[in-house]
């Protein structure tokens, strides 16, 4: 009787344990917060006029320390709080969550990470100032080996690092083709993601994460093709895999769309077609994508939002928070370079993003 009320013990505890291990982080994540995706909030720091005020009015936030005079250093001192938030999260969380912030960084630092691996294959030198940015110290290993070698050496270095045969063999042609690149890159992101462990209980809300960001980053990149009037052999390129709503059928008659109308027609029946064509007259009004982008990053937010509420004693709450807080970045980001250079408020809120209250 005693080793079966052992096991029963055993096995009811091993069933709340991932549950105990989030109870504080959660917590802690929902206390502190993303005020500055709330438009009452943000349209106060837009009103500050300057950047004097702009910092004055973002340090009375209890969770923001920012330094600098220009919006240049402004931007810098963001990054490095971002960092500093990710590694907050990190050492509050199970330490099963780690290799999850790892690679949050490291998807930081893939922008430059093109860039650098562009210039090599260019035969372009690199600043040494611009490796010292990155994030990972593993990353900056790579670059720093890259720095100096030989064009015919990189496919090897990046294999030694874990980039899949796939960038391999777009860097080892003859004739480098760029965009191919730039999307081989992006899915070995996603690839890891995927195969990336979490915590018991936590994987399928990771993987409902994984396929919003893959369909909402598939539309923009159609949107941004459409728009640079790419044809329909470029636009398949673009295709990142298969997510939540957009299969690899719909993506093809995104492609073979002759219009950014009928891109968003071929978006039918899926969660993001509503969206999209409610603000398409004011797209025709400025003939702007970023107006659809804003909207598409709108959309994600709700769904993280609603991931959240349906994971709330797991992942969901360590989601919402990580993601909404690279967008408070990015708009404190963009008020401070409009503050600073003097641009209209009206102009300054269409690239801010604002979390649907609803």
């Amino acid at each position: 009787m005693l080793i079966i009320l052992s096991l029963i013990i055993f096995f009811v505890l091993r069933s709340f344990s991932t549950y105990f291990k989030f109870v504080y982080p959660n917590a802690k994540f929902e206390a502190i917060g993303n005020p500055f995706l709330a438009e009452r909030e943000l349209n106060k720091i837009i009103d500050s006029k300057d950047i004097t005020n702009f910092k004055e009015f973002i340090k009375k936030s209890i969770n923001y320390d920012i330094n600098g005079n220009n919006a240049f250093e402004i931007q810098q001192s963001l990054d490095k709080h971002f960092i500093q938030t990710i590694e907050m999260m990190r050492k509050d969380s199970s330490k099963k969550m780690n290799d999850f912030f790892n690679l949050y960084m490291e998807k930081l630092d893939s922008f430059l990470i093109k860039n650098v691996i562009k210039k090599r294959l260019n035969n372009e030198k690199v600043d040494q100032k611009i490796i010292d940015d990155f994030i990972k110290q593993n990353t900056k290993k790579m670059l720093f080996i890259l720095m100096d070698s030989k064009k015919e050496e990189i496919p090897i270095i990046l294999k030694n690092y874990g980039y899949k045969i796939e960038i391999h063999d777009v860097i080892s042609a003859e004739k480098v083709d760029f965009l191919t690149l730039d999307i081989a890159l992006d899915k070995h992101f996603i690839n890891r993601f995927k195969q990336l462990k979490v915590p018991r209980k936590c994987e399928k809300a990771k993987q409902k994460f994984i396929s919003y960001f893959i369909d909402i980053t598939n539309i923009k990149n159609i949107l941004r093709a459409k728009q640079m009037g790419y044809d329909k052999e470029i636009c398949n390129k673009l295709f990142l895999g298969e997510g939540k709503e957009v299969a690899d059928w719909r993506f093809k008659k995104m492609c073979e769309s002759n219009s950014l109308i009928e891109v968003i027609s071929s978006l039918g029946e899926t969660s993001y077609y509503n969206i999209l064509k409610a603000i398409f007259d004011n797209y025709n009004k400025e003939k702007s994508v970023q107006i659809l982008e804003n909207a598409l990053d709108i959309q994600f937010l709700k769904f993280i939002r609603d991931l959240s509420v349906e994971n709330y004693i797991t992942i969901g709450p360590t989601l919402r928070f990580i993601v909404s807080k690279e967008f408070e970045i990015k708009n404190l980001k963009i008020i401070a370079k409009g503050l600073d250079e003097g641009l209209p408020i009206d102009l300054i809120k269409k690239f801010v993003i604002m979390e649907d209250g609803r």
